[in-house]
């Protein structure tokens, strides 16, 4: 068997390993190993799966991972979104679908400490779910909004997934942050709209909420109430790591210092709080380094195979522009986010993808991981995984999932149009890195 065969027959057994509902970090380790076993040897086999494991677990190139994960879940047990999501009912209650646009804004501000698409869904859904179906909002909308809205927590800095796609890629981590604040602050907007044209021509769907008229002295009296924490933490932390004076990890050590001071002016700062947030920060960061560790493993033996190589040359063989060569791997970022969740969709296709689309068809690295995570954000939200709209299912038990996922479509649209602009208009991606670069 050739190694192209044998590269190709890996990928199809880790489909069907997912399939068959196998751990997904096992089965990248259990067809990585084995691959590579079958390409060298397995003794060859045994120290590189023993190495992958334990470099991935003592890297301090990831230790940036945990502290991020922990800002989220700090914010998440204490109280914060309730806040924010107060705050953003203040600036856009008044207009149509105001709770649901409200929603898109304290996703997107949450989304400024918290790089986890479900704990920005679970805090802010928690909240606004039950205040949109208090006030009639048709069940589809409340519930997919935030399902989409959630998305934006891998978006806007900082993001697990843009932190993962800097360390395979070896990119500048605070690069990539800046490279999303624009396509994060545009994805919103389009969010905003596609809910504000919804309700326009049904506002059954939508139903202003009562006192929801706009005031400007209680949005600017709120900035120092329920958003001064958020401006504080990102101030401190990303300030510091986009000027220069903290490494990413260092950075995150100082947000998660940053919010616990905030958390304990507030009066929040519990034991409670804090078994609950180290808890779970504890179960997501291992569940990531897993995933990390299988997709090194996995990748060593694509890379044996030369599936990469062979693919960049296919490609830049291929006689249609770059661009359409483009949509054409982004087309299968999609089809496999429909069934693969995000984390290993990314460590999965970056070792194989990558290199075609900058060595090969000369795009930007940093605009790339832009991109990646937008589609990514997609794959959050497209039957029949979802990873968001099962989140949501927990939070409203009762509303049947077609339910959640009918409201979505209009989301996603919004998703591609935010992934054409970007391709039109890279600038909007790269502007930020090169000014501060």
């Amino acid at each position: 068997m050739s190694l192209l065969v044998m590269g190709i027959s890996g990928i199809l057994l880790l489909f069907l390993l997912f399939f068959l509902k196998v751990p997904i970090p096992l089965a990248m380790i259990s067809v990585g190993y084995l691959g590579y076993g079958a390409g060298t040897s397995f003794t060859a086999a045994n120290r590189v799966a023993a190495g992958d494991i334990y470099t991935t677990f003592t890297a301090y190139s990831l230790s940036v991972i945990p502290m991020f994960v922990l800002m989220g879940f700090l914010g998440c047990h204490s109280g914060m979104g309730t806040r924010l999501y107060a705050f953003a009912y203040k600036a856009v209650g008044s207009l149509p679908g105001g709770l649901a646009m409200a929603s898109q804004v304290a996703c997107a501000i949450f989304g400024a400490i918290c790089g986890s698409s479900t704990a920005t869904t679970a805090t802010i859904g928690s909240i606004a779910i039950p205040e949109m179906r208090r006030y009639g909002y048709s069940t589809s909308l409340a519930t997919a909004s935030i399902a989409a809205g959630g998305a934006l927590g891998i978006m806007i800095p900082p993001s697990v997934v843009l932190v993962l796609y800097g360390v395979a890629t070896e990119q500048s981590i605070a690069m990539l942050f800046l490279a999303g604040i624009i396509p994060g602050l545009l994805l919103t907007l389009l969010y905003m709209a596609v809910i504000f044209i919804v309700t326009l021509r049904d506002p059954s769907l939508g139903p202003p909420a009562p006192s929801s008229r706009f005031d400007l002295k209680k949005l600017i009296g709120s900035l120092g109430g329920e958003l001064w924490g958020i401006i504080f933490v990102f101030t401190l932390s990303f300030g510091g790591l986009f000027a220069g004076w903290f490494t990413p990890t260092e950075a995150g050590g100082v947000g998660v210092a940053g919010i616990i001071f905030v958390i304990w002016a507030q009066k929040q700062l519990t034991r409670e709080v804090l078994n609950k947030a180290l808890a779970d920060a504890t179960r997501t960061s291992a569940m990531i380094f897993l995933l990390i560790a299988g997709a090194t493993t996995f990748g060593r033996f694509i890379t044996l195979t030369r599936l990469p190589l062979d693919l960049a040359h296919w490609t830049g063989a291929l006689p249609y522009p770059p661009f359409v060569v483009l949509l054409i791997i982004l087309s299968i970022f999609l089809a496999l986010g429909t069934f693969i969740d995000s984390l290993p969709l990314m460590l999965l296709s970056v070792p194989i993808f990558f290199p075609v689309v900058v060595n090969t068809l000369g795009y930007d690295p940093i605009w790339f991981g832009v991109m990646m995570v937008l589609v990514v954000t997609m794959g959050c939200i497209t039957p029949p995984v979802g990873i968001n709209v099962f989140v949501v299912k927990g939070i409203a038990a009762d509303v049947p999932l077609f339910v959640i996922f009918r409201g979505i479509w209009p989301f996603l649209i919004a998703v591609f149009i935010c992934c054409i602009i970007l391709i039109v208009f890279p600038q909007l991606a790269t502007f930020l890195p090169r000014v501060f670069g």
